[in-house]
């Protein structure tokens, strides 16, 4: 006979009502939960690349959402353009990786997906290491995004962000993730 579990919420299960529809996201309810989707089914995907030199590569720019200048690793959506539409998350990883940075990789590999607010959102965000990287542009983002590449020694990189948050940047917590993925993952 299976008992109901008691941890989760008597209105998990209810129907999901739709609260508003946007151009990348959606706000949905269920129950009393208010929750985020992305419109792209994709997801996002974060970059941990480290060039030839032991650097690691983080991007910065401005966030209108939280209204603060950010330091991130490279990133973006999965399939969020038309042409896009049926790529997986290793190919976005490399798109992003070389639109941000201007750094090209020979290969990927996926390290592990999760949410990003659980709480909030039903966006995923998968973890992909670049190996072998090489400089062939000048990165910066598309047209719509002006961003700005940091090349920070691997051995320095936990303390370089923690004196960009001392300065007032917003310091994404998922960087130490991100981090911690570099150093236990093996070619």
């Amino acid at each position: 006979m299976n008992q109901p579990d008691s941890r989760i919420p008597a209105d998990a299960d209810a129907p999901v009502e739709t609260l508003h529809v946007g151009k990348w996201l959606s706000l949905r309810k269920r129950g009393r939960w208010e929750f985020a989707e992305r419109n792209n089914p994709g997801g996002a995907v974060i970059i941990l690349a480290v060039t030839p030199e032991d650097k690691l590569l983080f991007v910065e720019q401005y966030r209108v959402a939280i209204q603060k200048h950010t330091i991130e690793m490279p990133a973006g959506l999965v399939g969020d353009l038309h042409e896009h539409g049926d790529e997986d998350v290793l190919l976005a990883a490399g798109r992003e990786l070389e639109e941000e940075t201007g750094y090209r990789c020979a290969r990927l590999q996926f390290i592990h997906e999760g949410p990003s607010s659980s709480g909030m959102s039903t966006e995923m965000i998968a973890f992909v290491r670049a190996w072998d990287l090489e400089k062939v542009g000048h990165g910066g983002g598309d047209e719509s995004e002006n961003i700005i590449v940091h090349e920070v020694p691997r051995a320095q990189a936990g303390r370089w962000l923690f004196a960009r948050a001392a300065e007032g940047y917003s310091i994404d917590p998922k960087l130490f993730a991100g981090l911690w993925f570099i150093e236990h993952t093996q070619p």
